[in-house]
This record gives structure tokens, sequence and C-alpha cells, in this order.
């Protein structure tokens, strides 16, 4: 841990680090890690006949119809098979959640929530279950904003 060494030199870098945590807390830190590596992390989309690569904060949410997976991302729309239960385990850790039985979508494209009815930042409106409803809530609440959100679409 040569790094972590030559980083407690950097006499900016320290005070910018321990102005963070005064103001952040570890788990601020932990949070801004997290949020750091979802931004960098890939997704592969593979399909029969073709295979696709894009970064995991260009999706808006995914939904399933019949085994058949749409992806809809910045870039346009993918389809691959396979279980939405599998990639809500995969995506989770990178703020997607489930809002009804057949979508997961991705909390930092949330523009607003009203009623049982989530509009993304690209003004797409998608339908929240009323099961599902308290859990998108709060996971929205205590989703931390981020330029993610404000990228003009």
């Amino acid at each position: 841990m040569n790094w972590m060494r030559e980083l407690a030199k950097t006499e900016s870098v320290q005070n910018a680090f321990t102005v963070f945590l005064n103001q952040y807390g570890l788990s601020g830190l932990e949070k801004a890690m997290h949020l750091y590596s979802g931004m960098q992390e890939e997704y592969i989309c593979r399909s029969k006949t073709e295979i696709s690569k894009f970064r995991v904060t260009d999706i808006y949410y995914l939904d399933i119809k019949t085994h058949t997976i749409t992806i809809h991302t910045r870039h346009g729309t993918y389809q691959k098979y396979g279980s939405l239960t599998e990639e809500e385990k995969r995506l989770s850790p990178y703020g997607f959640i489930k809002c009804n039985q057949s979508c997961i979508v991705n909390l930092g494209k949330i523009r607003s929530i009203r009623n049982n009815d989530i509009t993304l930042i690209n003004h797409v409106r998608l339908h929240m279950s009323q099961h599902y409803t308290p859990k998108v809530l709060i996971a929205f609440s205590q989703y931390p904003l981020s330029e993610i959100n404000d990228q003009a679409v």
C-alpha cells in the first residue's frame, strides 16, 4: 500500500479528504466510492446474434416479456434472453430497483415520482405497483444526487 503513504504526503489531498470525511463521514465516503465505481462499470448484453457493451449508468430501465429482457439506454434499446431476477441481482449494487413485476429502474435516472408514476430524465413514464412503492420511495429518497441525473438527454 505504498500509494497510501504517497497520498498521506500530499497535503492538499489530505486536507480535501479530511474536509470530506468531516462533512459526510465514512458512510459518505463509501457511497461516493460506490457511485464512482458504478459509473465505471460496464454492462455486456449478449443475444444469439449480437453482443453490445455500454456503461451501467447509461441504462434507464429494463423490462421483460416472456423471458425477453429489453434494456433501455441513452443510446437505444437492446434485447436479450434471461431472467429479471438475475438482472436485479446484478444491477442492484449500482442503484437499480424493481418498480413493478416486470421492470427494474435506475434510481439515478428518476426525475420524479408522483402517485404510482415514475418519470425518468428522458421523460419516459413507468408505472410503479403498490407492492413496490414503499421500497422505491425509500430508495429514491436516500439515493445521492449526481451529475448522471443532470445530463441532457
